[in-house]
């Protein structure tokens, strides 16, 4: 926008930019006028001067009032409309848009995407695809900013928040923690790199490292004892996967839930608080036991499992020009070891 805003590289910044500098302009005059009106009429009724000091005329005390507060009222309602309506297109991402797992931890970013690839503090997106971000905290509150794309999400602990960006330069833009978030907060830095999309699934084929996420969850429900209730072999009366991703569900007390990423989520962490209609409350509850990554994973085979009527669950876009679609993301030194039984016998 100018030399003192950071460079436009997202859809959304020149919007933003637009908004800052109308409620910029529109402060400076209203300041200019009321200083003005202050030292005008600090110098017109200064003592001694020969100016009339009798009752105001009739028209300024109520035609006069009315008009400027109903103006300054029409002006309010504008602005909130205005930018209100640039940033609820945040809350909404594209249903054709690629996802990425984002985990905030004292002091670090740790982004996990599709193929499972990680990296620690370096995201990489390719150009013109729009990126969603699923985020999530470990310990405190983080805020995930990147100036030049004119986000900024905060990260909350037991929270699961989204925000998406579609980037328009190429280049390496930073990333900060906009939420003090203790002792090495201001070290609490990163980087999004965009590159063209064939480069980008270039770079991200050269990895194979990365196991699928779909395939990483499969492993984990039989190395973690899921397969004992939820196989299609098992005795144990708990749901079965196949078809269950996307399907509206029965709860015992009355209501309804769709089978998505929250509620497989919740059946891990919360198992009791949304029992399925015709299961008992067996599933115990794995908060603190699974990390993130491994929510990912299992979240990820149950989807590709299939969704409502058995269809096939529908892939990730991968951003035009390439082969399988994901950015390396490299991951914290903690990984949590755990077990995990995705809606669980009781949900």
């Amino acid at each position: 926008m100018s030399m003192f805003m950071p460079i436009e590289a997202s859809d959304r910044a020149a919007q933003i930019d637009t908004i800052f500098l109308a409620l910029l302009i529109i402060s400076l005059l209203i300041s200019a006028l009321v200083f003005g009106l202050i030292i005008g009429f600090g110098i017109r009724y200064r003592r001694a001067s020969s100016a009339d000091r009798g009752p105001m005329p009739e028209f300024f005390r109520r035609e006069f009032e009315i008009g400027w507060t109903f103006a300054t009222a029409l002006l309010f309602l504008f602005l909130f409309w205005w930018a209100a309506s640039v940033n609820i297109e945040v809350l909404v991402p594209p249903k054709d848009s690629y996802r990425v797992n984002v985990v905030a931890k004292q002091w670090m970013w740790k982004f996990q995407y599709p193929n499972g690839v990680r990296q620690i503090d370096t995201l990489r997106v390719p150009i013109d695809t729009p990126i969603t971000l699923t985020l999530e905290s470990q310990d405190v509150i983080h805020s995930f900013f990147v100036p030049a794309f004119r986000i900024k999400q905060d990260v909350v602990p037991g929270l699961r928040t989204e925000t998406w960006f579609k980037a328009t330069k190429l280049g390496t833009f930073k990333l900060l923690c906009a939420e003090y978030c203790g002792t090495d907060h201001s070290r609490m830095r990163g980087e999004v790199i965009v590159m063209r999309q064939k480069d980008f699934a270039e770079w991200l084929a050269a990895r194979p490292e990365g196991d699928d996420l779909a395939r990483r969850g499969a492993e984990l429900f039989v190395s973690r004892g899921c397969s004992g209730c939820h196989a299609e072999s098992s005795n144990v009366h708990a749901p079965r996967f196949p078809g269950l991703y996307g399907r509206r569900i029965p709860l015992a007390d009355g209501r309804t839930a769709v089978a998505d990423e929250a509620y497989i989520r919740d059946s891990m962490l919360q198992p009791n608080r949304d029992v399925a209609a015709g299961y008992r409350p067996i599933m115990p509850s794995y908060s603190g036991l699974l990390d993130d990554g491994e929510i990912e994973s299992l979240t990820a085979y149950i989807r590709s499992l299939g969704t409502v009527g058995g269809a096939p669950a529908a892939p990730t876009a991968p951003p035009s020009g390439g082969a399988a679609n994901a950015a390396e993301a490299a991951e914290a030194a903690d990984p949590a070891g755990p077990t995990t039984r995705p809606t669980g016998g009781g949900r």
